[in-house]
């Protein structure tokens, strides 16, 4: 299979970028490729909103890029940040444009939000499921596009390089160059091809490395485990974002998420006592920066011995909850819990990956025409530690940027000769080798891995680490490597043993992230490691 341009995921960052090259060269094809259903991403489950500088009035882009420079502890890329804050507004009116629909207050103005790390009102948004009605928004747009094709239920196993002609490839490669990928087609159950002259991986996140996450069964870092094998630059992955308020269910996978906006509309956090505790960590309280507000619940938690606190919403009145937060009050009266009277039993779990494959202003990866944006992206915004509602905004800007940077090369003479010889070799690699491989026998050496895999990233590296936890981590993960491995050398692949080979390789670099980073910042608190150095650096894997 051959395409012009070729897109790697289906949520907010794909889809942008997708309907923008699509749009400018409406006689090349992109193709999109998506391992379940193109709704079924990260962004559809994206409840609170994206935060943009909308009233000039009370609010600014200097405002806007030194709440998320002081989120992200001292590791942000200031560059970036600005760019992501200044163009921002730009691509939420894009979005309008595709017919996203934003709630709007009695006087037709939009209803600004305000979540934790915020210091106006900023963050649009549509109810409580803001990233599903972007996602729907996009794909409605994309089905009135021609020339996309979306495949569905395709599971990508790698990204083909100079490696599959023969040739050695090391991290010290400089022209490492994307060709395309290998897929497995879920349909035909063969693994194919695709060859592309460019590449964007917009796959997502890695939530489901950990036990309780907010993220879809999906997330297992499918992008970022493939741009490490194929020797690219992976960056800060041992910033794991805790949402501090996930709905407390024993036994469910995914955690459904009570989003932050609950306490910018007012939520309060009690103990089991019933005491609110926030004004003893920040003076923010409630509405303090993620990592902060993760961590002193999880204190709490471990002081009282319990499993959860409570969001105490029962102040804030049936109609004004129920109007914002409509999903919210329906799943908790599901279970049980009417927040007008009870309060919601909540707890952190992962939630959001800060680090990634490494990218410039451009999104381009160290692997030359291989693009990446979104929550598989490190471009340097987020730092140590994700702004709220800051990530719906990153995946559009950088979108728009892949974009750009392709149609500037593509009106350069040397690049199109480029892609020719890019296609040239394409003719030259090698179909898929399955040879002395043969059907597994026995599931439970997947499912059983993965099991194992959570318990050790849930215990050992979660909210708070210590150099023994993560020596004892990395040993333990070396182990279920070389199983899956010698599974995978043995065993014909299937999307469960693809994924957990890759969630394996991304519990690797986040362990071992978190042993090379020597001080306390941010979502990386290391109890053998207290204070915050003055010398901060990324670390690249």
């Amino acid at each position: 299979m051959q395409t012009d341009f070729l897109v790697i995921g289906s949520g907010i960052a794909g889809l942008t970028y997708a309907l923008k090259t699509a749009k400018q060269f409406p006689d090349k094809k992109v193709l999109v490729i998506t391992k379940t259903n193109a709704d079924e991403t990260n962004t559809k489950y994206a409840q609170g909103g994206i935060a943009g500088v909308w009233d000039e009035d009370k609010d600014s882009f200097d405002k806007h890029i030194d709440d998320t420079l002081i989120a992200g502890d001292g590791l942000c890329n200031k560059h970036i940040v600005e760019i992501v804050v200044k163009e921002g507004p730009e691509r939420i009116r894009e979005m309008i444009e595709y017919g996203a629909n934003f709630d709007k207050n009695e006087s037709g103005d939009y209803a600004l939000g305000r979540e934790g790390g915020h210091s106006e009102y900023r963050i649009l948004h549509h109810k409580d499921v803001t990233g599903k009605e972007m996602e729907r928004a996009l794909l409605h747009e994309v089905a009135a596009t021609p020339n996309i094709e979306i495949n569905n239920h395709c599971f990508v196993i790698d990204i083909i390089t100079q490696h599959h002609l023969g040739y050695l490839v090391t991290k010290s490669t400089l022209d490492i160059t994307c060709f395309g990928v290998y897929i497995l087609n879920l349909t035909t159950n063969k693994i194919e091809k695709v060859l592309s002259h460019f590449t964007l991986l917009a796959t997502g996140g890695c939530g489901q490395a950990y036990r309780t996450t907010t993220n879809p069964k999906i997330a297992t870092g499918d992008g970022i485990a493939m741009v490490y094998r194929a020797k690219g630059r992976i960056e800060n992955m041992e910033f794991i974002q805790f949402h501090p308020t996930a709905l407390f269910e024993p036994g469910v996978s995914p955690s459904f998420l009570i989003t932050e906006a609950v306490r910018g509309d007012g939520g309060i956090l009690r103990n089991k006592n019933g005491e609110a505790f926030m004004e003893k960590y920040d003076a923010r309280k409630d509405l303090a920066p993620r990592d902060i507000v993760a961590r002193a619940i999880d204190n709490e938690m471990k002081i009282s011995g319990t499993e959860h606190v409570y969001l105490d919403c029962r102040h804030m009145g049936k109609e004004k909850f129920i109007h914002h937060f409509p999903n919210i009050y329906e799943k908790c009266l599901s279970i049980g819990i009417d927040v007008t009277q009870h309060m919601i039993p909540v707890a952190p779990a992962a939630h959001y990956s800060c680090g990634g494959i490494k990218t410039d202003e451009h999104a381009r990866t160290s692997i030359q025409n291989l693009y990446a944006c979104g929550e598989c992206a490190s471009t340097g915004l987020h730092g140590a530690n994700r702004l709220a509602s800051n990530s719906l905004l990153e995946a559009m800007v950088f979108a728009h940027r892949a974009f750009l940077d392709i149609f500037t090369r593509l009106e350069n003479a040397e690049t199109l000769a480029a892609s020719a010889f890019a296609e040239n070799i394409g003719n030259a690699i090698p179909d898929w080798n399955a040879k002395g491989t043969s059907d597994p026998r026995e599931m439970i050496l997947i499912t059983q891995s993965q099991k194992e895999l959570q318990q050790i990233m849930s215990d050992y590296v979660g909210i708070v680490r210590s150099d023994i936890r993560l020596q004892r981590a990395m040993k333990r993960l070396d182990l279920l490597f070389e199983e899956t491995e010698n599974l995978y050398r043995n065993t014909k692949v299937s999307p469960q043993l693809c994924e957990l080979r890759n969630i394996i390789t991304v519990g690797y670099l986040i362990v071992k992230g978190a042993e090379f980073r020597k001080e306390s910042i941010g979502l990386h608190f290391n109890t053998d490691h207290p204070l915050k150095s003055e010398l901060l650096q990324n670390i690249i894997l």
